[in-house]
């Protein structure tokens, strides 16, 4: 009996052993899947000038920008915030600025988040705390609130609207709104 005893703590003994270097082993292996997600890069104060055909189209400005393009779907975040100013073919500008931003290269789509604020030249003015920008047909867009005031002092506000960059194309989805109307026929 007590053979069998010794012989069950010996067992225990190299279980308990067995368990705890899987234990170890598990970690390792866990640790070998981790992805490595660091930036490529990482730049502070920058400010990158856009053109085309020699042309100044954009500006942009953060205090930090972490490249990612080292990832099968790449991108650049800028987890500080950005302000861009956009020129038109006229050189009037538009800026926006917003608290967070992630710029995807291959579909060349731009999201902007916290406190997303575009002024334009003329006194045009959007507010919404995420907004979506195609910079390949120039059009931005949101599902979320926003308040769009004119030139005029005029807004309106709801969820969801899309527009063109210099707002001469607006569409909203749901929205009220208030200002004055000088002649009704």
């Amino acid at each position: 009996m007590m053979l069998l005893k010794s012989k069950a703590f010996i067992c225990m003994g190299l279980l308990a052993v067995v368990l705890a270097s899987c234990e170890s082993n598990l970690k390792d292996v866990q640790m070998m899947n981790a992805v490595a997600f660091s930036p490529a890069g990482q730049s502070e104060d920058i400010n990158l000038k856009y053109t085309d055909s020699g042309e100044l189209k954009a500006i942009l400005e953060s205090p930090l920008m972490l490249d990612f393009s080292n990832l099968d779907y790449g991108f650049n975040e800028f987890p500080k915030g950005v302000h861009v100013t956009m020129l038109d073919e006229n050189g009037n500008k538009t800026f926006i600025e917003s608290d967070y931003a992630i710029s995807y290269n291959k579909t060349q789509l731009i999201d902007l988040q916290g406190n997303v604020k575009i002024t334009s030249h003329d006194g045009k003015r959007l507010e919404t705390q995420q907004l979506y920008y195609d910079q390949k047909n120039e059009w931005f867009y949101t599902e979320k609130n926003f308040k769009f005031t004119d030139e005029d002092g005029r807004y309106y506000e709801g969820p969801g609207i899309d527009f063109n960059k210099d707002f001469s194309i607006i569409n909203a989805q749901q929205n009220s709104g208030e200002g004055n109307v000088d002649n009704i026929e």
